[in-house]
């Protein structure tokens, strides 16, 4: 299990990294961690500016390519296509920009998986997340069997 840092992020015990269902595989939600750590905190638009927020989103994206890959290895399985993706944004009253802010994330995708990255989404600005990130980011794939 990770370790917690200053602000007790560690990921909670009652959550699997990745469900595989069927041919899909569910990433749960993605903070932007860096060595065990919330990298970026607060809110989008009051604490956080958009650059930031953008870096944030492609972190959370590459932790869940970074998870799906280190959890499918045992599976033999390997990723088709990214079917969806959802991103929460917790965001000042009057921000606005979540997608511009989760574009970060979709481009993380594409650029690493080409046209298997591209994916149907959801941008959602949320009031707050778990230890006070400024994003979230889940994924759903689609997986193949082993090339």
């Amino acid at each position: 299990m990770a370790t917690p840092n200053e602000k007790g992020s560690a990921p909670s015990g009652y959550v699997t990294p990745v469900v595989v269902h069927q041919g899909v595989a569910y990433v749960s939600g993605q903070l932007p961690r860096k060595d065990g750590r919330i990298a970026y905190h607060g809110k989008v638009g009051a604490d956080v500016d958009l650059e930031s927020a953008r870096a944030a989103a492609r972190l959370c994206a590459q932790t869940c390519l970074n998870t799906l890959d280190s959890e499918l290895s045992g599976e033999g399985g390997r990723v088709l296509r990214i079917l969806k993706i959802t991103g929460f944004v917790a965001s000042a009253p009057d921000f606005t920009a979540q997608a511009k802010v989760i574009d970060a994330a979709s481009e993380v995708l594409i650029e690493t998986l080409g046209d298997s990255g591209r994916h149907a989404r959801s941008a959602i600005g949320v009031t707050q997340l778990p230890h006070g990130a400024c994003v979230e980011i889940e994924v759903i794939a689609a997986l193949g069997a082993p090339s």
